[in-house]
């Protein structure tokens, strides 16, 4: 931490408390925050917040971004889909994007006038990004993009879209390419519904459809076909890392929150930290806690200095995601027949945990990829 970050800490929590905390209900009705939000959280500087200036960003770090995941937790917020946004899509575009990609859309997805999605995830083909089937064929000046994706975060309001898509299908993993959908500009795209999750029910995640979707060829990212699995590659350890950073700020919520309620709720004539089995559960927590804070921090301070690998970054994937659900639930069971209701945060962080061992890769994937590095 350094005064900046403190200062952005002070100023994240305070505008959270504020547009995302109060809200939470009318989010998960509705099923994704509101479009307006995204401008008012860029004019205050909180998109794009590790983006460059010179293309319309914070010009900050990881490290910015890791403070703004760590009080959204803070928030009890899980719908504002901005680690997506900002931490992955805008990163594509900053790694791969020629300079006129950049300088057209950087500065829109910072001011919020743009909301990004990546398009992996299909209906058969999940973790396994081989075997995306939709397809980007080039005619002339353009590729006419086909296919359906699902599971697709910030979907339903999103305005630029990275597919993921087949430049040719003949060859495996080097057929590959990322190609940029602005889409109010195109006709054959098309979005399906929001799906009904078990968590995360203000985010907007959704299924999307492309039929004899036109765009210009000047939209594919690096410059050259089949380069889409290598930059998917080199992107996912910073995806799995944001998942890491939120899933430990999530165990210390719940954590926070359980502590509050056992020092309050009384049983048989007593507060609930006073038996020894609220002691002991926490005390095993606590502990789980403290361990992956330290690990995760190593991480975000290797990846700051561009040393974090590939194994390393599904380690802590893995271990976070694993650690989350396990202290969201032991976290639960001591709140009794309260910790079932909705209405209770800690019922919203345990269901939210969930699908932390499912997307950026399935922890099984996690497995396989570490089990190969040794």
């Amino acid at each position: 931490m350094t005064e900046d970050l403190d200062q952005l800490r002070r100023l994240a929590r305070d505008v959270f408390a504020k547009e995302l905390t109060p809200h939470q209900e009318r989010f998960a009705e509705q099923h994704s925050v509101d479009r307006d939000l995204w401008r008012r959280l860029g004019e205050l500087g909180l998109v794009c917040i590790s983006i460059p200036e010179e293309y319309g960003g914070g010009g900050g770090t990881f490290a910015h971004e890791t403070v703004l995941l760590e009080e959204q937790a803070r928030a009890l917020d899980s719908s504002w889909g901005n680690s997506v946004h900002s931490g992955i899509v805008a990163h594509y575009l900053l790694n791969y994007g020629t300079e006129e990609q950049k300088h057209r859309w950087l500065p829109r997805l910072a001011s919020g006038d743009l909301v990004g999605a990546i398009a992996m995830s299909e209906p058969g083909a999940g973790s396994d990004l081989q075997s995306v089937r939709t397809r980007a064929v080039r005619s002339g000046d353009e590729y006419v993009i086909n296919g359906a994706k699902t599971f697709i975060t910030n979907g339903s309001q999103a305005d630029l879209v990275i597919v993921v898509a087949k430049t040719d299908a003949d060859q495996g993993a080097h057929g590959i390419s990322l190609i940029v959908v602005e889409t109010e500009l195109v006709e054959g795209f098309r979005r399906g519904r929001v799906l009904d999750k078990l968590g995360l029910a203000g985010q907007d995640t959704s299924e999307l459809f492309f039929d004899d979707v036109r765009v210009p060829v000047s939209n594919l990212l690096g410059g050259q076909e089949g380069q889409g699995f290598v930059q998917l590659m080199q992107q996912l350890p910073q995806e799995r890392l944001i998942i890491a950073v939120a899933a430990v700020a999530g165990m210390e919520m719940a954590l926070e929150l359980t502590l509050d309620y056992v020092k309050q709720r009384q049983a048989f004539g007593r507060e609930l930290i006073k038996f020894q089995n609220t002691k002991f559960e926490l005390a095993e927590c606590a502990t789980e806690v403290a361990v992956a804070r330290a690990f995760i921090d190593q991480c975000v301070e290797r990846h700051l200095v561009g040393k974090l690998d590939v194994p390393t970054a599904a380690m802590a994937k893995m271990w976070a995601s694993e650690r989350l659900c396990r202290v969201a639930d032991r976290c639960l069971q001591l709140f009794g027949g309260y910790g079932y209701m909705k209405e209770y945060p800690i019922a919203r962080i345990w269901a939210d945990a969930r699908v932390q061992k499912i997307y950026g890769g399935t922890n099984e994937i996690m497995k396989e990829i570490i089990g190969r590095s040794l």
